[in-house]
C-alpha cells in the first residue's frame, strides 16, 4: 500500500501506485502518474500530467510542471535495467517537459540534483549527472550523461554540455553553447565550440563578491591563461600567491582536480 500522509490533496483522476511515499501537504493534479518507488516529501506540487517515477526522492517544497518526467530510465545503451535512482533536493522548480534520468549501474547508480534550483521548459538531465545548488538552467539546456554542474551556475538556453564535463560554481554559459571541455568556477563561456570568454563578473558582484578580489582574480585568470606553460603548471605556480583568496582557490583546485576532460580556455581547442 502506499504511505498517504492525510493532508496531501490527490486529484481522482490522478494515479499514485501501491509503494509510494506521499508526504504532508503534498498536491497531485489531474492526470499525473507517481510511481511506486517515489518518495514526495513536504508540499511537493505536482501539475497535471506530471510524472514522477522510478526509485526517485522528491524534496520538499518542490513544483513539477505539466509533461515533466522526473526519474525515467538512463538513456544509455548499457543500462539493463537495473535499478538505479534520482535525488532531487528541496524547492525546486522544474518546468514543463523536463526530463531528469536515474543512474546508470555501471558508474555507481544515483543521478543527484540540489537545492533550489530552476530547470527551464524542455531542459534535461541525462543519468550520473551531479548538480549542486541555486543552479539555472534555461529553456532546452541539455546536459550528457556523467556531467557535473557547481553551485550557482548559469546555462542559457539551448546550450549542450559534453559527458564527463564539469562547469564550476558562479560559471555563466551562454546560450546555444557548446560546453566540450570543463569550465572553470566564475568562468564565462560562448559560442560553438565553445570559448572562454573571461570571468563571470556580473554574476561575481551579484553574489556580494567585493570589488578588489574580483581584480585579483582577474590577475589570476591572466596569469593561469596568458602565461607561458600549459594551464595546470600556471596555476599550481600561483597558489601560494593566492593562497589567502578563497574565489581563486577555487579555480586552482578546480583545474588542479582530476578530470575527463580537457578545460575551456580562451583560445579555440584545449590547452591543458
Amino acid at each position: 500500500m502506499s504511505l498517504i500522509a492525510k493532508s496531501a490533496r490527490i486529484h481522482p483522476m490522478a494515479v499514485v501506485e501501491d509503494g509510494a511515499v506521499i508526504g504532508e501537504g503534498v498536491t497531485i493534479g489531474p492526470f499525473c502518474y507517481v510511481g511506486p518507488k517515489v518518495t514526495l516529501h513536504e508540499n511537493v506540487t505536482l501539475l497535471a500530467h506530471a510524472v514522477v517515477t522510478g526509485r526517485t526522492t522528491i524534496g520538499k517544497g518542490c513544483k513539477i510542471s505539466p509533461m515533466a518526467i522526473v526519474g525515467g530510465d538512463p538513456q544509455s545503451v548499457h543500462h539493463g535495467g537495473e535499478e538505479t535512482t534520482l535525488t532531487v533536493g528541496e524547492n525546486c522548480t522544474i518546468r514543463e517537459g523536463v526530463t531528469m534520468n536515474t543512474g546508470t549501474a555501471e558508474f555507481g547508480g544515483k543521478t543527484i540534483v540540489g537545492n533550489n534550483n530552476l530547470f527551464l521548459a524542455n531542459s534535461h538531465i541525462a543519468h550520473d549527472c551531479r548538480v549542486g545548488d541555486n543552479v539555472i538552467m534555461s529553456n532546452n539546456v541539455m546536459l550528457a550523461g556523467h556531467v557535473t554542474i557547481e553551485d550557482r551556475a548559469i546555462l542559457g538556453g539551448g546550450c549542450a554540455v559534453h559527458q564527463f564535463t564539469r562547469v564550476g560554481r558562479h560559471a555563466f554559459i551562454g546560450g546555444l553553447s557548446a560546453v566540450s571541455y570543463d569550465v572553470i568556477p566564475y568562468g564565462m563561456l560562448n559560442g560553438n565550440p565553445g570559448v572562454l570568454g573571461g570571468l563571470n563578473v556580473v554574476g561575481m558582484t551579484r553574489a556580494g563578491i567585493e570589488r578588489a578580489t574580483i581584480h585579483r582574480v582577474r590577475r589570476a585568470f591572466k596569469a593561469i591563461f596568458d602565461g607561458e606553460g600549459s594551464i595546470r603548471d600556471n596555476a599550481a605556480a600561483i597558489r601560494a600567491e593566492y593562497a589567502d583568496c578563497k574565489e581563486a582557490m577555487q579555480i586552482l583546485d578546480f583545474i588542479a582536480a582530476d578530470s575527463d576532460r580537457a578545460l575551456s580556455s580562451p583560445n579555440r581547442g584545449p590547452k591543458s
